[in-house]
């Protein structure tokens, strides 16, 4: 994410002027928007125009909008985002008043205005325009025919693709099938890691799967790597780290991130962190439940009295508060807590 312009006044009303540069950047624009915001943005329109003659024809246009938000819609496979809302600017498409839909794109600017930028929100725009926020692990989650490439991120988990084959069954006397089938599932997960995986970037690679399909793989992959003399791999082999999952599906990707040796090899990644919290709150929840607290008051009672250590926050709690009646107290209670931890810290 670019940060181009940002104009916050001292009531902590403003706007800022954003670019959303890769896929995850809209995943902070979701957790950006609120229902009631200013949106100003590129987008497409159809109108409709009528000649001289009477004839009705239609066209889509390119012009630029501000709706006030009223829906926020993100589809997490894609990384689209979709905010309908009303047109609050004089246009010479659109009237005032009539609803559109914008769909944000990539490398293009957008204008969000807020009547109140409240500390978390700040905090979000940082960490999206922060250029060492970036994916540093990356995952081969595989069983025989399927493998899912994915980027972790200190925000989200992003698959860059999914490669699927179909692997014929063994058969009795002849296996010259399902061996060559094998490899060319093998030969396409080889190109997608090379295609989606920036190794300037990514510290550690994991390969994980049921059985012994992991190990065939990164035979495969570095035998390969030596007859093309594909030096990026041979030169980044230490960081391929081979683990067991119970299957090559996505979710997988959960357990392989709490297993004790993956952690300890991740230490030093982003995107470690929230996943050791997790861990010891669940950890601590099951073996000293005394010491383990939930929920926004709770919390609250245990950093005013000093007996915090971690503080875990999610999004998609703070989203749903926004929709809540009692919104301006919960908004207002919550970032107490939470700029006073910042104090205390």
């Amino acid at each position: 994410m670019k940060l181009v312009h940002k104009d916050i006044e001292k009531d902590n009303a403003g706007q800022v002027t954003l670019i959303p540069e890769e896929a995850e950047d809209m995943w902070h624009t979701y957790n950006l928007l609120q229902v009631g915001d200013s949106l100003r943005a590129s987008t497409i329109r159809k109108v409709q125009t009528e000649s001289s003659t009477g004839s009705v024809g239609s066209s889509r246009v390119r012009t630029t909008l501000t709706l006030c938000v009223e829906t926020i819609d993100f589809d997490s496979q894609a990384c689209q985002l979709r905010v309908k809302g009303t047109n609050i600017q004089e246009n010479q498409y659109v009237k005032m008043g009539a609803y559109h839909t914008i769909e944000l794109e990539l490398n293009r600017n957008f204008t969000l205005a807020k009547k109140v930028w409240d500390s978390v929100v700040l905090d979000r725009i940082e960490q999206a325009c922060d250029p060492a926020q970036k994916a540093d692990v990356a995952a081969v989650v595989m069983q025989e025919g399927l493998a899912n490439l994915v980027l972790v991120t200190p925000a989200m988990t992003l698959l860059r693709a999914k490669v699927e084959v179909t692997i014929p069954r063994k058969r009795k006397g002849s296996c010259a099938q399902h061996d060559k089938a094998l490899e060319r599932f093998y030969e396409a997960v080889m190109q997608g890691i090379l295609r989606h995986f920036n190794f300037d970037v990514v510290k550690c690679i994991l390969v994980a799967s049921p059985g012994f399909v992991k190990d065939q793989f990164i035979s495969y992959l570095f035998k390969e790597a030596v007859r093309q003399d594909c030096k990026i791999l041979l030169e980044n082999r230490s960081k391929f780290m081979v683990v067991h999952s119970s299957s090559g599906h996505k979710y997988s990707l959960k357990e392989v991130l709490c297993d004790p040796a993956v952690t300890a090899r991740l230490s030093d990644t982003k995107a470690a962190g929230e996943v050791k919290a997790l861990e010891d709150f669940y950890k601590m929840l099951q073996q000293e439940p005394d010491r383990a607290f939930y929920g926004c008051f709770s919390v609250a009672s245990c950093i005013f009295q000093n007996m915090h250590t971690v503080i875990v926050f999610s999004f998609r709690h703070w989203r749903d508060f926004m929709r809540l009646s009692c919104r301006a107290f919960l908004d207002t209670s919550i970032l107490m807590v939470i700029n006073f931890f910042k104090f205390r810290s």
